[in-house]
């Protein structure tokens, strides 16, 4: 029987102090607490639809601006998965798809390719998530993952109004591509799937 992929990060620095558990192979199981009810939302919908077990703790300076604790458990979450991966071996590596949300549709791709990047695509001035969440941290929570994840993320929100509904169709297109992406084909289950043998 396979070891289990999983992690387990504590990062702190002058802004924030998070500590996040990941189970790669999980039944979407979640313990999330940013300070953030928005982003706890995201983060709940977003272990739920990939099947992750995800437990996160993170306090930063939140009455000062959201960004930091967004951006920087982004970059805790892609360190844990990238740890949990590790050689990547019998990986399906490629994950995509079209996500609906009522009136909104968005369209997710990844590679789980060893080089990082990010081209997101969205409407210019989209509001506010209620009064405090600015709509902008979606691309900035994916930036921070994609980089530390080391996957090649391309996200567009091809049409949409609801701000509530165009982040979450991104939440959940992201979680079920990673799902995707990250599964082991049996196939090839000792297998690097690359001719470069090395992810």
């Amino acid at each position: 029987m396979a070891e289990p992929r999983k992690n387990s990060l504590h990062r702190k620095t002058g802004e924030t102090e998070i500590r996040l558990g990941l189970v790669v192979d999980g039944t979407g199981t979640s313990s999330i607490s940013t300070g953030v009810p928005f982003f706890d939302h995201m983060l709940t919908l977003f272990a739920k639809h990939g099947r992750f077990d995800l437990v996160v703790d993170a306090k930063g300076d939140i009455e000062i601006d959201y960004h930091h604790t967004v951006e920087d458990t982004g970059i805790v979450l892609g360190q844990a998965f990238h740890a949990a991966l590790g050689e990547k071996r019998g990986i399906f590596r490629y994950g995509s798809g079209h996500f609906p949300m009522d009136e909104t549709l968005v369209r997710v791709a990844l590679d789980v390719s060893g080089r990082p990047f990010l081209d997101y695509r969205a409407p210019e001035g989209v509001p506010h998530v209620g009064e405090k969440f600015n709509f902008t941290l979606v691309e900035e929570f994916l930036r921070a993952f994609a980089f530390n994840a080391l996957i090649n993320l391309h996200v567009e929100i091809v049409y949409g109004r609801d701000p509530h509904h165009m982040a979450e169709a991104v939440f959940k297109g992201l979680a079920r591509c990673l799902d995707e992406g990250t599964r082991v084909d049996e196939r090839i289950a000792g297998v690097v799937p690359s001719t470069k043998e090395v992810l």
